[in-house]
């Protein structure tokens, strides 16, 4: 099972990173910090080693390796890098968003307005080809609080193709992405409160494109340092990772061990449709907040029993 991670930087040195790691293989790694504890953040969700101190990832066996879009890369070459990397099955997770036109496309420090990398054409071609491959593509659903199904984007921005159509409406195009938004965990996790368990959290995109959602705050792994720091960064462990960069990870994990519990058994491995469907059929559901109901769609959480049940008796 392979995953490879699309974003700017990781410290694949970390002392519980270092386990099935192939590294960075695309791309040129930023030298911001907060690229590199984020990456770093990212993987340990998944990928953390087994062993007596630390973390553990969720599916700790698969082979994970990184692609940055910086350097001579763009975040569609690295998908198409992802894609022609990875064989039917793996996966590729995409831990980027962007301004939107919500706010006429302004890097805004709240993030508002940030939406899927797939709006734009290129990135949606990219990830169209990975699914094409066989290739499951995890994309971060934004954490832009924005209704994905509004209106605003069915207008064509200028610079875009003319046969261009709203990628939110999959009955326009599907990229054939599994969408994650980000839901609170349950009340008390760490001492706080973010909401009923499940429900959307504020800052959490919505909409009928969403697929599935993890946890948008309270999440324990690498990096950051905040409740282990210190001079050496590759001892530091944070209990307050967010956003759809901590859930879509969650998402990613589960699908690998379903991915390797079928693999085991010698039966057919998820498709990127298949996969899809089954996070949207099976989970935990989410629940209302206040001023945050239902319909304010982000999906369910995945739930491992279910799934792997579902995957030993397809």
């Amino acid at each position: 099972m392979n995953i490879i991670d699309i974003e700017g930087a990781w410290r694949f040195d970390h002392e519980d990173l270092n386990q099935n790691q192939g590294g960075v293989i695309g791309g040129q790694e930023s030298s911001d910090p907060g690229w590199r504890n984020h990456g770093t953040a990212v993987i340990g969700e998944f990928s953390g080693d087994q062993n007596p101190f630390g973390i553990v990832g969720i599916c700790s066996d698969a082979n994970v390796r990184a692609i940055s879009i910086f350097g001579n890369s763009s975040s569609s070459g690295a998908i198409v890098q992802a894609a022609n990397s990875l064989q039917p099955g793996d996966i590729i997770l995409i831990e980027l968003h962007r301004p939107g036109p919500r706010y006429q496309y302004q890097n805004r420090p709240d993030q508002g307005g940030f939406i899927p990398i797939e709006w734009w054409p290129d990135d949606f071609d990219a990830i169209q080809y990975a699914t094409g491959r066989g290739v499951i593509v995890v994309e971060a659903g934004g954490n832009g609080s924005e209704n994905l199904d509004d209106p605003l984007y069915d207008q064509r921005p200028t610079n875009f193709p003319a046969q261009w159509t709203n990628p939110f409406n999959r009955s326009n195009r599907d990229s054939g992405a599994i969408v994650v938004g980000a839901g609170a965990p349950p009340p008390g996790t760490h001492g706080q409160d973010h909401g009923p368990a499940r429900s959307r959290l504020s800052f959490s995109n919505y909409g009928t494109i969403m697929d599935a959602q993890g946890w948008g705050r309270e999440v324990t792994t690498t990096g950051y340092g905040d409740i282990q720091g210190g001079t050496d960064e590759n001892k530091w462990y944070t209990d307050s990772f967010s956003g759809t960069s901590s859930a879509s990870p969650i998402v990613v994990g589960s699908l690998g061990c379903v991915q390797g519990v079928l693999r085991a058994h010698n039966l057919n491995i998820l498709t990127p449709i298949i996969a899809r469907n089954w996070l949207r059929e099976t989970g935990s559901l989410q629940q209302d907040a206040p001023d945050r109901p239902v319909s304010q769609r982000i999906g369910n959480l995945p739930d491992l029993r279910q799934l792997i049940a579902k995957a030993l008796n397809q």
